[in-house]
């Protein structure tokens, strides 16, 4: 019987601080736990192109690529399917990034191949169609995953649901599932009382809040539809919202409309440490997604564990939730369960307090930092035993070999160079 080496020297590529990304906070966090296994070089996207000659200096064990629906990861597309390894998938849906990262390159064929590979039974004509820029919510439909899932050691997800599901329809694919884990946190002394001062919240309100980016698939129109509700009736509730709103060019058009320009607060993006401290602060939390790309919200899990009340779309991948964790909403009626959820947490205070109790127990028992790390070690001694795969009908700018002109500048010359 044959023993698989220790694994030992890591390539990571993920996006870090100080870019703003979830997933840049989420390696921030892991990387120093997992230093204390493995020897891990990390390539964001600045450092990225010192990865090909360093590997074949001294090749490393596994490359581990964090993979998700926004342009921070634009760049791995070009290492994915020549140096194979463990991709963990933030986002089961990558169309959005790589139909924009293609066609603002103009590699509208690269694009129609593509786009016909990962899906063959797909008119290919809807290529022509996001070449004319009528994409958006449409690729949600079409994930474009097929060239990830066939050139990866193994595919890691953080949700069991999920990964049985690309399972079914990947069944030649190694997928695995890894909890997604985030640290407690602890707020400093005074903080509620200070960040209530600081945006004008009376102490005496309910505030509910929102954390992360601020996106139309926040659902964030139906949060304002539930505030104005609770404002129409006298409630003195207040909406924080904790992030960057650049991508929502139409909030304040919203708020001035609904006449909610009192009742809103929006902090633009905050640093990480100081995500408790806005917490803290908060009565509520409003962690809604639809569309979904069937990611797992790291965000909620930070409400969860700073033992706040939340309340979540009722998505089909989180149907194994317990029910006591969060109040769901039903996004076929997603404005009147936005606001009905919102009014029983406004005026019940042991509602609040036992949803806030059950959905800390559940961070702690499914979703520390330490279960994560432990799945992390598990799935890379695995990965790494895995053979790369080789398939050998991969789009053709995924096997190209873009050297020949720097070949043809150095034969003029007389010169071959080994590493090209």
């Amino acid at each position: 019987m044959t023993h698989q080496p220790p694994v030992s020297r890591i390539a990571w590529f993920s996006p870090l601080p100080p870019v703003h990304s979830g997933i840049a906070a989420y390696s921030a966090e892991l990387l120093p736990r997992l230093g204390e296994t493995f020897v891990i070089d990390s390539y964001p996207e600045h450092t990225a192109h010192d990865f090909v000659w360093r590997s074949r200096r001294t090749p490393y064990d596994l490359v581990v690529y964090q993979l998700g629906n926004a342009r921070h990861h634009d760049y791995m597309w070009a290492y994915l399917a020549r140096y194979p390894g463990l991709v963990v998938l933030h986002d089961v849906r990558l169309h959005h990034a790589r139909a924009r990262s293609l066609l603002d390159q103009r590699r509208f064929d690269d694009y129609r191949q593509e786009f016909g590979y990962d899906h063959p039974d797909v008119n290919p004509d809807f290529a022509q169609y996001a070449i004319e820029g009528l994409g958006g919510p449409i690729y949600y439909l079409f994930p474009m995953l097929r060239v990830v899932i066939r050139t990866a050691r193994t595919i890691a997800v953080h949700n069991p649901r999920v990964a049985s599901e690309l399972a079914k329809t990947y069944a030649d694919a190694a997928i695995e599932t890894i909890r997604m884990g985030v640290p407690p946190l602890a707020h400093r002394d005074g903080a509620r009382h200070e960040i209530r001062t600081q945006l004008s919240l009376p102490e005496e309100a309910i505030v509910f809040a929102a954390f992360g980016k601020v996106t139309p698939e926040k659902r964030v129109s139906a949060m304002l539809h539930g505030l104005r509700t609770l404002t129409r009736d006298g409630q003195q509730a207040y909406l924080m919202l904790v992030g960057d709103e650049g991508a929502y060019p139409e909030l304040g058009v919203e708020v001035d409309r609904l006449g909610l320009r009192d009742w809103i607060r929006v902090t633009g993006h905050v640093a990480d440490q100081a995500i408790a401290d806005y917490l803290a602060a908060a009565d509520a939390c409003l962690c809604l997604r639809w569309p979904t790309a069937q990611e797992t919200s790291a965000s909620w899990l930070r409400c969860l564990a700073a033992a706040r009340p939340t309340v979540i779309t009722d998505l089909a991948h989180l149907v194994d939730t317990p029910r006591d964790v969060a109040i769901r909403v039903d996004p076929m009626r997603e404005t009147a369960s936005v606001a009905d959820a919102m009014r029983r947490l406004a005026d019940d205070g042991p509602l609040r307090a036992e949803l806030g109790r059950a959905g800390h127990a559940y961070w702690s028992m499914h979703h520390t930092l330490d279960a994560m790390t432990e799945d992390y070690r598990r799935l890379v001694a695995l990965a790494a035993s895995r053979p790369a795969p080789a398939p050998d009908d991969l789009p053709t700018h995924f096997v190209t070999n873009y050297s020949e002109a720097a070949r043809s500048t150095l034969d003029h010359f007389g010169l071959t160079v080994g590493i090209l």
